[in-house]
């Protein structure tokens, strides 16, 4: 009898899930075409390409995005279903534990939490980056910015300034690289301007100085051009706004290492990205938790009190979720924090309701 109930509850859990997910999608697309539908015609977008390069990888990404939010729905509609149709009281009086009864729940949940993981960490960064290079070329392409008064430090003891950086023309303004060691700085280069070659990855320096210090000797060059190699390119100056988001897990981290040794001023979104990629999974079981043990027990209002008040609910878990965010990013909140906190308070909350759940 119990497998037969879990696969019950399984089956109605999953299926209501997909089955809200799949709407929305539907409802989202239609709108976006509706939005866009301009610029494919402008820029004279194949079908093929709009339907197979972008819209098959836009899915992926929404399904992740509305996946914690439509749980909790698919959650507390069956579940209320059950209870107004008196199916949860006469499971408990069969003598199966409310705990016992919420197993099913927190399988489907993990498969769901499982889901999000892979397509979040492996499958959407991949298909993003078609998605993306898709909108460059046929949608207003708005991922790039200038960038003015840059500080990075390219290695150890190595840092470089650019008073601004023109993507457009892979050209800075205003450009300076010291090296620092044990006996303080022993080399400065300046130039009035560099241009990056994309042909031969080399960069030209235009109006250069450059000062080498050894001990008491001093020596300088001067010069209007100059070719050098230098482990920079001009994505590090670019900031692409989408670039984390064509990144797996691995390359993320690595590339978070990297910003914090060049001191870039945006490590805290990309950590921030990195920690709601690992804790969104757990988010979805709190909020079955949460869902289940408010919809279980038979209720005047029905299907539709218990839907507003976990909407309040859901809402609540993104609006904390994202002021935490907000700290981290512009105050002295570490990610990791910002991220977990919504999700270890909820799951209190989650413990809370469940202690008071019908049995």
């Amino acid at each position: 009898m119990l497998k037969k109930l879990d696969l019950y509850i399984i089956r109605k859990f999953l299926g209501t899930f997909f089955y809200a997910i799949a709407l929305i999608i539907i409802v989202v697309i239609i709108f976006d075409i509706s939005e866009k539908i301009d610029d494919f015609l402008e820029k004279q977008a194949p079908l093929k390409e709009i339907v197979f390069n972008y819209y098959l990888n836009f899915i992926p990404y929404f399904i992740n995005l509305f996946s914690p939010l439509f749980t909790f729905v698919a959650v507390i509609f069956f579940t209320s279903k059950m209870a107004s149709n008196t199916e949860i009281v006469a499971i408990l009086n069969s003598g199966i534990s409310f705990k016992r009864f919420l197993l099913p729940y927190i399988l489907s949940a993990i498969v769901i939490g499982i889901m999000n993981f892979y397509l979040a960490n492996f499958m959407i960064p991949n298909v993003n980056y078609h998605r993306i290079a898709f909108e460059k070329k046929y949608i207003k392409d708005n991922t790039k910015v200038n960038q003015f008064n840059i500080h990075l430090q390219v290695e150890k003891g190595t840092y470089m300034y650019l008073e601004g950086f023109d993507v457009s023309y892979n050209t800075g303004y205003r450009f300076s690289i010291e090296k620092i060691n044990e006996q303080g700085l022993y080399y400065k280069l300046t130039a009035d301007q560099i241009v990056y070659d994309s042909l031969s990855g080399k960069w030209q320096l235009k109006n250069y100085n450059i000062r080498r210090i050894n001990g008491m000797n001093e020596t300088f060059e001067r010069g209007d051009q100059k070719d050098t190699v230098m482990d920079v390119h001009p994505s590090d100056f670019s900031k692409e706004k989408k670039i984390v988001e064509t990144m797996d897990y691995g390359e993320l981290k690595r590339f978070i290492a990297q910003e914090k040794l060049r001191g870039s001023d945006r490590v805290k979104f990309y950590e921030v990205e990195q920690y709601q990629r690992i804790s969104y999974p757990f988010a979805t079981i709190v909020l079955t938790l949460i869902g289940v043990s408010l919809s279980s027990r038979k209720v005047r209002g029905g299907i539709g009190l218990n839907l507003a008040l976990g909407l309040a609910i859901t809402f609540t878990f993104i609006l904390f979720m994202k002021i935490t965010t907000v700290f981290a990013t512009f105050g002295n909140l570490p990610a990791m924090l910002a991220v977990w906190i919504p999700i270890l308070l909820f799951g209190l909350l989650a413990m809370q309701l469940i202690k008071k759940a019908p049995k």
